[in-house]
């Protein structure tokens, strides 16, 4: 993980459970008879999430409806860590704002951006359930409600715009896009996460997620070339436009998009453990 991450060490179980009780009930022991969780279990990972965001980032009341997405929150620290390594190179003005197209219910970039760099975010989603919940995320927490702003965007066949207002700029945008191709693909890979996880298929998936947050048609890629198409209408208005790609495959697509726009892009690489992920970042 990136070195500034705070959770490239191990948890300490200790401390999370004396600001989440209730995620004493889901420590169990591992081969090596140290406190972990059972990761195959959304409700240990909720609670989990909650005692990191309270102990970490002081975030008092963090919570997500059913079946909604739950973040891996070390993993997303680290897209806002790459991102400041990103933005350091502009050497901005100290009052950073930044943009997240498709927020979720968690709000979790928005609130880690705000915690940790003390940037002023927009977070910005379909869904109005999803709206709802990251308005509460938020609302729960002074420092975030004073410093984060929540919007609905109504026109489905849009990203941009409808969000960003006029004469509005963002010093970033930033998106983890749904990456499946199809609601068949992602149950696919829901069956086999959940056999890895040695968990009955059938149960919930530990991260959960409703349909718009894990695929869309044509997948990650599609999704992505719509939105650098749609991005060169706000190339004034956006410093730097970013995303999550989960597939490595996607990326020639990706590549040719961007140079048919004329796009300046990089890919930044990311690890967490095991998993190598990456997000690509373009201007114009």
């Amino acid at each position: 993980m990136h070195p500034n991450n705070i959770h490239n060490e191990a948890y300490n179980f200790e401390e999370l459970e004396k600001v989440q009780p209730e995620l004493s009930q889901y420590i169990i022991a591992n081969t090596n008879a140290e406190k972990t969780i059972d990761f195959g279990d959304n409700q240990a990972v909720l609670h989990l999430n909650k005692a990191l965001l309270k102990h970490h980032y002081k975030v008092t009341d963090w919570n997500i409806p059913p079946k909604y997405l739950i973040p891996p929150i070390p993993g997303r620290a680290d897209y806002i860590h790459h991102l400041a390594d990103l933005l350091a190179e502009e050497k901005l003005t100290p009052e950073v704002k930044g943009l997240d197209i498709g927020v979720g219910a968690n709000c979790i970039y928005p609130i880690l951006g705000n915690s940790i760099y003390h940037w002023k975010m927009v977070g910005a989603d379909i869904d109005e359930n999803a709206v709802a919940a990251a308005q509460h995320n938020i609302n729960t927490t002074k420092k975030l409600s004073q410093n984060i702003e929540i919007r609905y965007q109504d026109d489905h066949s849009n990203m941009f715009k409808g969000v960003i207002k006029e004469g509005e700029y963002f010093n970033f945008s930033m998106c983890n896009p749904p990456f499946h191709a199809s609601k068949e693909e992602a149950a696919k890979t829901s069956r086999r996460k959940t056999k890895n996880l040695g968990r009955e298929i059938g149960s919930p998936l530990n991260f959960g997620g409703e349909s718009n947050e894990l695929w869309c048609n044509g997948g990650e890629a599609l999704f992505l070339k719509r939105m650098i198409k749609e991005s060169a209408d706000f190339k004034t208005q956006v410093g730097w436009f970013t995303s999550l790609i989960s597939k490595k495959e996607s990326l020639s697509k990706i590549y040719k998009q961007l140079d048919k726009l004329k796009a300046t892009y990089k890919v930044i690489p990311m690890s967490q453990g095991n998993k190598k992920s990456r997000f690509i970042a373009w201007k114009f």
